[in-house]
């Protein structure tokens, strides 16, 4: 609910603090009545609170004199309201008031500020459509906008469940529609490609690309080009082994001579017998190794060309489809599921599109049990709405809500329907979108008989009347008034009026006056005590000149009202 309200140098007002509730509680707030002469300025506070709540604003508002306006919205929300989704979506701290401010300098620039924060002015119109309705007679807010009829009636009929179902319904359709649409973009971009897939296909399978071919072939090729002088480093060194008797030879011999007469020395060769045993074992090997080394070192001309040959081919075919030559591999086995997914395609597409149709089946039925259930609460909405219109003095106009199958095109998780409330005002007439009727009177009127049936619907806690009495009286201001405390039993309500029967049930009341002097005007808000009421009242009663007839008048309305 909307806790208080301050203006600083707006219009006419140059320090206004209101308070909209006794103990600053939601369920303390109830009907609030704005009343003053015509001109005093009521619709500045309408003005104003539509500026906290993101209203285009202009630099001529600033009072005169002043260099820039400020105006800040307070409000006491529950923990579950809509209103911290957003905030929690912008990154802003959730706080146990909820304040919007915005202010206006004379250049025509302005600041917003959300609990002290800085933010755009589309956020503070965001938060203010969850908080207050404002219900002027030609303002196209709240139920005025046919976007919001739709989510009125579902609430009114408690259709959360089909809603739920719904929604679901029409998230699977749409993902398996996507599925479908992709798996045939897929399949045509394959098909377009087919001939230069089989034909790259049979290039990789003729080739045979190994993921570390190129390295292996690298190696051996340099090995292959610094054969012949390796080879010749090679024997040369087995030459020096074999020289003369050669090295190995001389070993052996050394070596048994040692070993027949070691046993005599008294252990004085075992040192020597053993390095003996040591070079003759490392000499062995060395030449074996020599050896082998000699004999893959051969030099062959055929396997260095056919190497060079298939490392020029591997990286063509890399440069060719703009991969390493150690991705070939993978590129081919790609290739190769794109062909193998083109050949089973249209098996795959028939398996998506059954499931697509099935989910579209879901959907419909899903929509359709909606749409039933939204006919049969349009017709217990009609009904309420027609019951309250005769008290309204509106006994011959018709409330219709049209709930009407849009085409496919349009459907969305919401479902299949458009949802409008329609009026007729004359028997016989065609209902019409309820913005277009003509009277301001009457638009208020039906608004409110609407908005009483609607009364648990909607985020907004806080609902603003502006002139719902207008061009009425007796028992039809009388009725009015009834709906009005009817209202404000669910949410906070506040009438701007000119009727002493609205004044008189409301639950606070505040008399707005313009005083005016020599050199400027102002206009000034006074929270109005139980003296105070019956003045005004009387006031509102008589004219000008209150009467003793007006005061008794006006206290037989506060005794009703009591």
């Amino acid at each position: 609910m909307l806790a208080s309200l301050s203006i600083r140098d707006f219009v006419l007002i140059e320090k206004l603090d209101l308070l909209f509730a006794r103990s600053g509680s939601a369920a303390d707030a109830g009907l609030g009545a704005l009343t003053g002469e015509t001109g005093a300025g009521k619709s500045i506070l309408i003005d104003a609170l539509g500026l906290a709540l993101g209203a285009r604003a202009e630099s001529s508002t600033i009072r005169r004199g002043a260099t820039q306006a400020t105006i800040a919205a307070a409000f006491e929300l529950p923990k579950q309201h809509a209103a911290y989704a957003i905030l929690a979506e912008h990154g802003m701290d959730d706080e146990e008031v909820l304040t919007l401010r915005r202010t206006i300098g004379a250049d025509g620039r302005g600041r917003a500020f959300v609990n002290d924060q800085p933010a755009s002015v589309a956020l503070l119109r965001r938060l203010g459509e969850t908080l207050v309705e404002i219900q002027g007679q030609m303002e196209q807010h709240g139920l005025l906008d046919t976007a919001t009829h739709r989510a009125s009636l579902d609430a009114f009929a408690g259709l959360e469940k089909h809603a739920v179902a719904v929604r679901a319904a029409w998230r699977d359709w749409r993902a398996a529609e996507k599925a479908l649409a992709e798996a045939e973009e897929a399949a045509a971009t394959a098909r377009r490609d087919e001939d230069f897939l089989r034909h790259a296909v049979k290039e990789l399978e003729d080739l045979a690309p190994k993921a570390d071919d190129e390295e292996t072939l690298a190696t051996e090729r340099q090995m292959l080009r610094a054969g012949s002088a390796l080879g010749e480093a090679v024997v040369q060194a087995l030459a020096e082994l074999e020289q003369g008797r050669g090295v190995l030879a001389a070993l052996r011999t050394a070596h048994r001579v040692v070993e027949r007469h070691a046993d005599k020395a008294g252990g004085r060769l075992e040192a020597s017998l053993a390095a003996l045993d040591r070079a003759l074992s490392e000499t062995t090997e060395a030449q074996a190794q020599l050896e082998a080394a000699r004999d893959a070192l051969e030099f062959d001309p055929n396997r260095l060309e056919k190497i060079e040959e298939r490392l020029f081919a591997l990286r063509a075919m890399a440069r060719k489809h703009n991969v390493a030559v150690a991705g070939l591999a993978d590129l081919a086995d790609r290739m190769k599921a794109q062909l193998a997914a083109l050949d089973d395609g249209e098996s795959g597409l028939k398996k998506l599109f059954a499931v697509a149709k099935t989910a579209r089946q879901a959907y419909v039925s899903a929509a359709e049990a909606q749409a039933t259930a939204r006919r049969k609460g349009a017709a217990r909405l009609d009904k309420a709405v027609a019951a309250e219109l005769g008290p309204l003095k509106l006994e011959k106009a018709k409330f219709v809500t049209e709930v009407t199958a849009l085409p496919e095109q349009e459907w969305s998780e919401a479902g299949t329907d458009r949802v409008q409330f329609t009026v007729s005002t004359n028997p016989g007439a065609a209902p019409a979108p309820i913005a277009k009727i003509a009277s301001g009177g009457e638009l208020s009127r039906f608004l409110l008989a609407l908005k009483v049936c609607l009364a648990k619907v909607g985020d907004a806690a806080t609902i603003v009347f502006d002139e719902v009495d207008s061009g009425i009286g007796g028992a039809t201001a009388a009725a009015v008034g009834d709906r009005l405390k009817r209202l404000a039993k669910e949410v906070q309500v506040l009438v701007v009026t000119h009727s002493p029967q609205v004044a008189a049930v409301a639950d606070r009341h505040w008399l707005i006056r313009k005083i005016t002097t020599r050199n400027a005007a102002s206009t000034e808000v006074v929270a109005l005590d139980a003296t105070g009421r019956r003045e005004e009242i009387a006031r509102m009663l008589s004219g000008a000149e209150v009467t003793a007839e007006a005061r008794a008048a006006a206290d037989r309305l506060l005794a009703i009202a009591g």
